[in-house]
């Protein structure tokens, strides 16, 4: 995330009144809700996540244990644990 100088997009007297609450600190201004994105709606990370998650079930239902399937896939075994109750449901 970029920051932008209030400077080029405040009016100057709302830049005042911000002052009286945060003077020369960084703050974050949320979107308004109208506005929010589904997390991941930016990228490819939840096709990423959900073919790895099915590669995981189809190598544990080939006999790979859990333990294994955690160091293969560099996650904690409650991680897989919980992804193979996602797929078992």
């Amino acid at each position: 995330m970029g920051y932008i100088k209030a400077e080029k997009i405040l009016p100057l007297e709302i830049i005042e009144l911000i002052q009286q609450y945060v003077d020369g600190q960084n703050i974050y201004i949320p979107r308004k809700s109208e506005n929010r994105l589904e997390w991941g709606a930016g990228t490819e990370i939840k096709q990423e996540l959900h073919s790895r998650n099915q590669q995981i079930y189809a190598d544990y239902q080939s006999g790979i244990a859990v333990s294994e399937l955690a160091c293969r896939y560099y996650l904690s075994v409650k991680s897989i644990q919980r992804i193979l109750r996602n797929y078992r449901t």
